[in-house]
């Protein structure tokens, strides 16, 4: 068979791709938490409110006022809850998505805001922008779900320019809530996505060697589940995160579901 022949014939990871843009096109994030009709401001702002409160850190490590007037590419924008805080407070910035859902829903975040983005359907592991581009780059909760994360990590170094800033999160293997899911046999959220990865500290490092330079900060500790109901939810809420809560932030620090990572090209 010719080289030409080769060229065109859709590979393994070409698969994969199509099959997570396919999942992610039929599951928005936190979808089942929202009581308004889609695509609303009130179903906007139940996702917004649900995200904050569950990822309460997330405003006091990441200063969504710190960007006015910069670039910010944010990869895997969903329907804009993030990108939407950003923008609010000055950044000029540009959102992508493998799936074509999310991308519609987050252009109609924008409207409904008054505020403008760039929101583009595109793979985050092949970035259709020029090297130094972007001033920051915002990844939170998606390089677990992609084919390859280190090919995304290298897209994102190649489109900032120097002394950018990128802001990543991956989930930690060894953290309190991937060894509850086994005790309690509960799937994680998600777990039935096509790709997802769970990585240590040292792991997580490993894929931001491209960067200059790389701060880790393990976060997300437990808070009430809105999501489950039943027996295990009632004993989580009611015994666990009250215990979990009490003890010494030096000693469960490391064991936080989100592993955070300011870095810098």
């Amino acid at each position: 068979m010719s080289s030409s022949a080769l060229e065109g014939r859709p590979t393994h990871d070409d698969a994969l791709l199509a099959e997570i843009r396919e999942y992610w096109n039929n599951h928005i994030h936190d979808l089942e938490l929202a009581t308004q009709p889609v695509g609303t401001a009130g179903f906007f702002q139940e996702l917004a409110e649900y995200r904050f409160d569950k990822l309460h850190y997330l405003p006091r490590v990441v200063d969504f006022s710190a960007y006015r007037d910069k670039q910010l590419l944010e990869i895997g924008c969903g329907v804009g809850i993030d990108l939407v805080r950003f923008a609010r407070a000055g950044a000029l910035v540009t959102g992508i998505d493998l799936a074509e859902v999310s991308i519609d829903l987050a252009r109609r975040n924008f409207a409904q805001e008054g505020l403008a983005a760039n929101l583009q359907v595109m793979n985050g592991e092949a970035l259709q922008f020029e090297a130094n581009s972007f001033d920051v780059a915002y990844v939170h909760g998606v390089l677990q779900y992609t084919a390859d994360a280190q090919k995304m990590i290298n897209e994102v170094h190649r489109v900032l320019r120097p002394g950018g800033e990128a802001i990543l999160m991956v989930y930690n293997k060894y953290s309190w809530l991937n060894l509850l899911s086994r005790l309690m046999k509960v799937d994680l959220e998600h777990q039935d996505a096509p790709v997802l990865r769970l990585y240590s500290i040292k792991e997580f490092k490993n894929l931001l060697r491209p960067f200059a330079e790389a701060k880790i900060v393990p976060e997300r500790f437990p808070v009430k589940t809105r999501l489950h109901h039943g027996i295990k939810a009632t004993l989580y809420n009611d015994l666990f995160v009250t215990g979990f809560n009490c003890l010494p932030k030096a000693m469960i620090r490391p064991f936080g579901w989100h592993i955070l990572a300011l870095a810098r090209k």
